[in-house]
């Protein structure tokens, strides 16, 4: 049975913002969305985690979305992170990457402030029910403070615009709960539990290591699709040293960025609070790099 956000199983990627000077640099955002748009990423997922969202203003973050949509032009699926830990702040950002043109919206659970699981539930109802745009759950209790229960999700999945969970709180025991008991599109928010969350019914991934190496993501994926079991875990085991020792040295995004920047494909450049990696971390990763054969 096809799930309720079919339209967007396969590979999302958690795109990064490019920064130069401390603004947004677009020339090199147009470099990376095209680099994905011809390796064969399904959607992007532009202002997330990995799109330092906490720390662009409001304006950058629209004009980001918007940059996004208008350089896709329907290529692609997009699909911003328009998350707030206030209901109204996350309405605003989400009408407007309706009008921009995204094709769905990826709502973090409110943060810092902890709401009850009827407060989850009142939060993303409105969202649903207030905006056209089909709605992603991004739960990732690690970094909001609280988890959203999946009886939670279970109610949230009758809603018609409730279409899909982003899954990063690392339980399987979660996961399965929620693809046994309801029809949304589970993606999987940790790039290391792709094939796991794949085995149980999971229909893709927002990664962070495809901003690096879609391809070989895609090919995992593909894998799974055909029924060659053998081929997507030869993938995950590739994949695996990768995820683990470049993306566990330090806080998203600045990995990921590091690595970029040593494939030329990125300044690096943070925002405070978020800092380089130290001389050591970055002798890590190069060798992690290297063993990938990316390097």
């Amino acid at each position: 049975m096809a799930t309720k956000g079919e339209a967007f199983a396969g590979l999302s990627v958690a795109i990064v913002t490019p920064f130069k000077n401390d603004a947004v640099d677009y020339a090199r955002f147009k470099e990376q969305i095209e680099f994905q748009i011809a390796a064969g990423t399904n959607c992007l997922c532009p202002v997330g985690t990995t799109g330092e969202s906490p720390t662009l203003s409001h304006e950058e973050h629209e004009a980001v979305i918007a940059f996004v949509c208008e350089t896709v032009a329907g290529r692609i699926k997009v699909m911003p992170g328009t998350g707030s830990n206030s209901t109204a702040e996350a309405l605003r950002l989400t009408r407007s990457a309706e009008k921009a043109g995204a094709d769905a919206a990826l709502q973090v659970a409110p943060y810092y402030n902890k709401p009850t699981q009827q407060g989850f539930y009142e939060h993303f109802k409105c969202l649903a029910e207030e905006t056209g745009l089909p709605q992603c759950i991004y739960n990732i209790p690690g970094r909001t403070g609280k988890n959203i229960e999946p009886e939670t999700i279970i109610r949230l999945a009758e809603l018609e615009n409730i279409t899909m969970v982003k899954e990063a709180t690392g339980s399987m025991d979660q996961a399965s709960t929620v693809l046994g008991n309801t029809n949304l599109t589970v993606l999987s928010g940790d790039d290391s539990l792709t094939l796991p969350l794949l085995s149980v019914g999971g229909r893709g991934v927002i990664s962070v290591v495809a901003n690096i190496v879609p391809q070989d993501m895609l090919s995992l994926l593909a894998a799974f699709r055909q029924g060659d079991l053998a081929e997507a875990q030869r993938w995950h085991h590739k994949l695996f040293p990768l995820c683990r020792d470049m993306l566990g040295l330090s806080t998203n995004p600045i990995p990921i960025k590091a690595a970029m920047k040593m494939l030329s494909r990125d300044t690096g450049d943070l925002r405070l609070p978020m800092t380089p990696l130290s001389s050591a971390e970055e002798g890590s990763l190069r060798k992690t790099l290297t063993n990938y054969g990316l390097l």
